[in-house]
Formats: structure tokens, sequence, C-alpha cells
């Protein structure tokens, strides 16, 4: 099943933008990371195996939002 994820654009009053894809990718990917470490020295008491899967989840969306860049950037986006 293809599903397709569309993030809208964080923009000020003037159309800036606000918040860059490649933020938001590694926001995504530094979300996942602090909490492997969290379950690594056990804090916060987070189960494993659901920070495991919300991390990969997290990794896999980071990565979309890179390729549909790359696609964009290189003429290939639609």
């Amino acid at each position: 099943m293809n599903r397709e994820v569309t993030l809208p654009l964080i923009v000020d009053d003037r159309g800036t933008l606000q918040v860059t894809a490649a933020d938001v990718s590694k926001l995504l990917r530094t979300m996942g990371a602090r909490w492997l470490r969290l379950v690594e020295t056990d804090e916060g008491g987070l189960d494993e195996d659901t920070v495991a899967a919300l991390t990969i989840e997290l990794a896999k969306l980071a990565d979309r939002i890179d390729v549909a860049c790359i696609a964009h950037s290189s003429g290939q986006g639609g």
C-alpha cells in the first residue's frame, strides 16, 4: 500500500518558510535517538519494543521527506 504524507509548510504571514524539510527530518531522527538513549540508560520507564517501533517509523518518515526533497530539487517531484 502506498501511503502519501503531505506536510504543510510552516510559514509566517508573509509566506516566508520558517521550518525547512531538513529541519523536520533531523528533528524526527533526533527524537528517535533520544528515546533510544532513554531506554538504554533505563530512564523514563519507556517500553523498549514500543520505542524501537516508533523510532523505526520516525526514521522511515524522515527518509520519505528526504527522498521527496531530493526528487523535487532534481526536477522529478510532482
